[in-house]
């Protein structure tokens, strides 16, 4: 049996360890917020937090949850989180919105560990976010933002 933490609530498991997470967090629980993109790792439409870090849930086997803590775009509840949500809304950064999921869960994993991040720093942790509709400028504007309105919060 696999257990883990999702959203803040205990699940378990006692199928395939090796079914995608994606598979079981949007089959199994409903949970829709996380889209299927590649299912290779390589568009980041499918990025969760794993024990507070980025993954691709659809080439992430369930077992990889195992005793963790998965957080998907429907669990986020941290200031960053609501920061990059505000700053999203703000800056009009969704165009067709299918990866944008993908885009604030490795935003909001980002600004939780960087506060002040660099261009150099956005485009390093949002790399493996593709974007068809090619909003990349206003999401990097949409971070900054963000990472502005938690530093003003602070002081």
């Amino acid at each position: 049996m696999i257990a883990f933490e999702l959203n803040g609530e205990k699940v378990t498991w006692e199928g395939d360890p090796n079914m995608p997470l994606l598979w079981y967090v949007r089959d199994e629980l409903n949970l829709t917020g996380s889209k299927f993109g590649c299912g290779v790792a390589m568009c980041g439409a499918c990025t969760m937090h794993l024990n507070g870090a980025p993954i691709r849930s659809c080439s992430t086997p369930i077992a990889a949850a195992n005793g963790g803590s998965i957080t998907t775009i429907e669990g986020l509840t941290s200031e960053a989180s609501k920061a990059i949500q505000t700053a999203w809304q703000k800056l009009d950064v969704v165009q067709c919105g299918y990866c944008q999921s993908g885009q604030v869960m490795s935003a909001t994993a980002l600004l939780e560990k960087n506060k002040s991040p660099s261009n150099e720093d956005i485009d390093m942790a949002m790399q493996g976010n593709v974007c068809r509709c090619a909003t990349y400028q206003r999401i990097r504007a949409a971070i900054h933002e963000a990472a502005d309105s938690l530093a003003k919060e602070v002081s």
